[in-house]
């Protein structure tokens, strides 16, 4: 079970987001529950302790608020933002959280779904309007961004040699902006074992720093749902 926390200051998109969480579960997937909802931030804090997911439908919100508000559940919960500035994206990284998404406040309701289940896995999801804008913070705007709805056959070279799955969950957290030690705390291992990952993971995609890392698992398929 997936235990959710709405927030939006527009009642009818709260509805809305209610009502999209609530498909049959399949293949196995964890049911979605929303113990709770509200219209800001400061009305929901402190989070219910069960707390895995907060979905966040508001363009405006205060990052300072929101890392007070995720600092008693630091490394717990999920956070899933619903906007329309693709700006938005750039508030997120650095803050206290197992994993995030950025989605269009327009998603379809398989779109949620199926982010709100990538997040549970602990993967980062991002529609490529949102991570573009990330990457070009990072200096990185000559990054190639596949549109929605483009294909992405023929896009992804493959890789020599396929990272590991733990070489996969490094890579998401370092995309998340957690540095080694932060990397090593989420995986329970230690910094010197993460570094050999990064290490690998660099060699296997021919990256030579973080951000180009970051960059060629987005292309590449490793990152971006």
């Amino acid at each position: 079970m997936i235990h959710a926390v709405v927030i939006s200051p527009v009642l009818a998109v709260r509805a809305g987001v209610r009502a999209l969480l609530y498909p049959a579960p399949q293949h196995g997937d964890p049911p979605i529950e929303v113990i709770a909802e509200a219209a800001s931030l400061e009305e929901v804090d402190p989070l219910p302790e069960e707390t895995d997911l907060l979905v966040l439908a508001d363009d405006s919100f205060s990052t300072a608020a929101l890392r007070q508000l995720l600092l008693p559940l630091e490394g717990q919960v999920a956070l899933l933002v619903l906007a329309g500035d693709r700006e938005v994206i750039r508030k997120v990284p650095g803050l206290p959280l197992r994993t995030w998404g950025v989605l269009a406040l327009d998603s379809t309701e398989e779109e949620l779904y199926a982010a709100v289940q990538a997040l549970d896995q602990g993967m980062v999801v991002a529609s490529p309007v949102f991570m573009e804008a990330l990457l070009e913070q990072a200096d990185l705007a000559e990054a190639s961004i596949v549109q929605a709805g483009e294909t992405m056959s023929g896009l992804r070279e493959p890789l020599v040699e396929p990272l590991t799955e733990r070489e996969t969950q490094v890579l998401q957290y370092v995309a998340l902006g957690l540095a080694n030690k932060q990397i090593a705390v989420q995986l329970g291992i230690s910094e010197h074992t993460v570094k050999f990952h990064i290490s690998s993971i660099y060699a296997k995609l021919g990256a030579t720093s973080r951000t180009e890392a970051v960059r060629l698992g987005v292309q590449k398929g490793l990152i971006l749902l």
